[in-house]
């Protein structure tokens, strides 16, 4: 078996990514089938809407408390976990969180990692920075395995693969997996994939995973999963090396009960998931299975620069469970290959200009029709379209002008030529005279408009039309004819 290099795009390129999308039909279809699903899955997940606006509220307090004693959650958490014997690493940087877990590997002579699912590993570009040193990654995880395969990115946070039909998957297993024939049976190919990976977790020198909540309380590491690849990760090789962004810690163990229930049903539509996975520490003496050791890294990479900021602050209740995404009308048309970031959709549209800079990733708020779904659907209640319009206030603004929490890359959209522009527009509503003035020409100018309608309008789905009322029915039928 091999696996393809990961083929990687500037995040830059937006714009001709996101027209590629659009004019690919079948990709369209195929997310928007996707996309219908998965809302039809949540909505009957949350036939209450009084106990889905309560756990809701639940959700967005236990977040917040969290947040707001960050610093200190952070060091009882380490505070625990090293009692228990864990090793706890702290990583600034992408860069510094690399040099830890290959430190980690070079020191026990490990050639070979397989993981379970970990968006913040795919943030930080592991796989490829390990290759490059003679170190394998292999993702357990079925759709990061199938993207792997592909030489891809993950194009949803939680369904990796989506963009993937049966077609797809059985020509990559015949192509990549040795005495493996083409098939479209999904039954056939989820065997395919199990049988190749289940000797991967034995022959690991080390299992590595993310977290999706950590309890400072306890030093509890929680785990969801739905195919036990990430239990085997954690348990079978001797080491364990956990990664996770520093935002994900709660306070207490208790807490993360209802932030599990929002998480399984608003991203896939289950009452609980599969697999709930609780670590807190390494083998201990007269215990049969589980790691000799375990090592937590917990990543900043940006993340400090949101917390900072009281209303940017919100981006970090996030509980990665891709519900904006299902029900966002542009991640639905253009899918997440576009956005060119770990994260896409509209929650990885206000959470990587604090990853990334707003140099790199200034378009992704404007790709947006700030229809609010996506804070409508948020379990936490993120206010998504409020930030998105904070962001792009500050893609715009003066780079030199003094704030008192400077994002990277401020002023990364800013144009003189616009803001003349919008002073005059000021200028023109202040005053009458100007105003009749300006209306009056606009008028006469209008034939130098275009004749198409372009940007989103041009791509967007035709509403469907009124169905007919009775009286127009009726009133139809006694036209004289």
């Amino acid at each position: 078996m091999t696996t393809s290099p990961l083929q990687f795009v500037p995040t830059q390129d937006f714009h001709a990514r996101s027209r590629a999308a659009l004019a690919d039909p079948h990709l369209r279809q195929s997310f928007r089938g996707a996309m219908t699903f998965l809302q039809d899955k949540r909505r009957s997940q949350f036939g209450d809407d009084d106990e889905l606006q309560q756990l809701r509220d639940l959700g967005e307090a236990v977040r917040k408390n969290a947040l707001a004693k960050l610093p200190a959650l952070l060091e009882q958490l380490e505070a625990n976990l090293t009692a228990a014997g864990a090793h706890v690493h702290w990583a600034a940087t992408p860069e510094d969180a690399n040099a830890i877990i290959h430190g980690i590997a070079t020191a026990r002579g490990a050639t070979r990692i397989v993981k379970g699912k970990s968006m913040a590993s795919e943030e930080i570009e592991l796989n490829h920075y390990l290759a490059e040193r003679g170190i394998e990654c292999l993702e357990s995880d079925m759709g990061e395995y199938i993207v792997q395969l592909a030489g891809e990115k993950p194009s949803h946070i939680v369904m990796p693969a989506i963009h993937k039909t049966r077609a797809d998957i059985g020509a990559l297993f015949a192509q990549h997996i040795p005495g493996t024939e083409y098939t479209e049976d999904v039954d056939q190919l989820i065997r395919t994939g199990r049988v190749t990976l289940r000797s991967a977790f034995v022959d690991a020198d080390i299992g590595l995973s993310g977290v999706n909540f950590a309890a400072a309380d306890t030093g509890t590491l929680w785990l969801v999963e739905n195919e036990g690849n990430g239990r085997l990760s954690t348990t079978v090789p001797d080491v364990h090396i956990a990664i996770m962004g520093i935002e994900k810690v709660v306070e207490k163990l208790e807490h993360i009960v209802p932030l599990a229930s929002l998480l399984t049903r608003s991203a896939t539509g289950q009452a609980i998931t599969t697999y709930c996975n609780l670590i807190s520490g390494p083998r201990r003496a007269g215990e049969l299975d589980g790691p000799r050791e375990l090592h937590l890294v917990l990543l900043d990479n940006g993340r400090t620069q949101a917390y900072a900021d009281e209303e940017l602050r919100a981006t970090l209740q996030c509980i990665r469970c891709g519900a904006c995404m299902n029900h966002c009308p542009v991640y639905g048309r253009i899918g997440g290959h576009a956005y060119g970031t770990t994260y896409p959709g509209p929650i990885g549209a206000i959470l990587s200009p604090h990853l990334l800079g707003l140099e790199s990733t200034a378009d992704l708020a404007t790709a947006s029709s700030l229809c609010g779904a996506c804070g409508d659907v948020c379990p936490v209640r993120i206010p998504i379209p409020q930030l998105l319009v904070r962001l792009r206030t500050e893609a715009n603004r003066d780079p030199d002008a003094e704030v008192e929490h400077p994002l990277r890359g401020q002023g990364a959209k800013y144009s003189r030529g616009e803001r003349l522009v919008w002073r005059f527009w000021r200028g023109a509503f202040a005053r009458p005279g100007v105003y009749r003035l300006f209306r009056w020409a606009a008028t006469r100018l209008r034939v130098l408009a275009p004749d198409e309608q372009l940007g989103w309008t041009a791509h967007r789905t035709p509403l469907k039309p009124a169905p007919r009322s009775l009286a127009d029915l009726l009133r139809d039928k006694n036209q004289p004819r």
